[in-house]
């Protein structure tokens, strides 16, 4: 996300060391001044109100881009560091803005007072960008030819995944922040490699993690297919308990239909022993008056 700052400035070229200090960390600028003097900031485009350059830091290339405007000085960079109001990278490009476009005054000038004590001659003009001034600054034969020896083992070294020659002595400058570039490749490739064989072995772990998984599914799903198998059984036996309750309560019916007709027939049978019970006694009593009236009568 852009830092915004307000800046009372009109130009970018009027921030001086002094104020772009004042407004940052201190570990922030002092490796800000490192890199510009390790000569590895590269300005892309610039003007009075803006600023487009890549740095190269102690773990890759980033990019920034810092805009003047409304009264606030607004920086963006690709890094991820959390410097405050500013990082590393945009204070290295604000100071080596600084020191390209006072060279460059102080080129002028120079020209000026050269031109006002030799005639004027009519000679092609030459680039004055702050690209040009900033990227071919004081290359010197031998750091170019040390380079290019030690470029094609450090390219072997880069393709075999083995670790770079040491690098030449050459003093901070253009060549050696091609070097730092290239060394910064060999770190990203480490990285990654680490990176990769942490995924490697994460890759074997969860491989493993899986077939555990897969070998625990196999189980549950043949104990599923045999709890499958006893619940179809329960249901068979559940099915024929139901019949035989079924059964059963037609047959509860059936008796208490039985239980209903015994008794309606044991009152009938109680009637009509009752109703024997008078016919006896009356059988009875004219036994009884039968018997009486032989004793009366009087034998011939």
């Amino acid at each position: 996300m852009p830092n915004r700052i307000p800046c009372s400035a009109e130009r970018l070229d009027l921030l001086v060391p002094h104020m772009i200090q004042a407004i940052s960390e201190a570990s922030a600028f002092h490796h800000a001044r490192q890199y510009m003097t390790e000569k590895r900031v590269r300005i892309l485009e610039a003007t009075d109100s803006q600023i487009s350059s890549t740095v190269i830091g102690n773990a890759g290339l980033y990019e920034q881009q810092i805009n003047l405007k409304d009264g606030h000085l607004v920086s963006a960079c690709s890094c991820s560091t959390p410097e405050e109001p500013m990082c590393r990278h945009c204070i290295a490009v604000l100071l080596e803005y600084h020191r390209c476009t006072t060279h460059q005054a102080a080129s002028k000038a120079s020209a000026r007072k050269g031109s006002s004590s030799q005639p004027s001659t009519n000679h092609s003009k030459a680039p004055s960008s702050l690209t040009l001034q900033s990227s071919l600054a004081d290359i010197k034969l031998s750091d170019i030819l040390k380079f290019v020896e030690w470029l094609q083992p450090a390219m072997n070294a880069l393709e075999n995944e083995q670790p770079f020659p040491p690098p030449p002595a050459i003093e901070a400058g253009e060549v050696s922040a091609w070097i730092l570039a290239i060394k910064s490749l060999e770190d990203r490739r480490r990285e990654t490699g680490d990176v990769l064989a942490t995924l490697e072995a994460e890759l074997r772990d969860r491989k493993a993690y899986a077939g555990r998984l897969t070998q625990q599914l196999q189980v549950a799903m043949e104990e599923l297919k045999i709890a499958q198998t006893t619940t179809q059984s329960l249901e068979r036996e559940v099915n024929t308990y139901r019949a035989t309750l079924t059964k059963l309560g037609e047959l509860t019916n059936d008796v208490a239909q039985y239980d209903e007709q015994i008794r309606m027939a044991a009152r009938e049978i109680l009637e009509k022993g009752s109703h024997f019970d008078k016919v006896a006694t009356s059988f009875k009593e004219v036994a009884e008056a039968l018997q009486a009236a032989a004793k009366i009568t009087p034998q011939p």
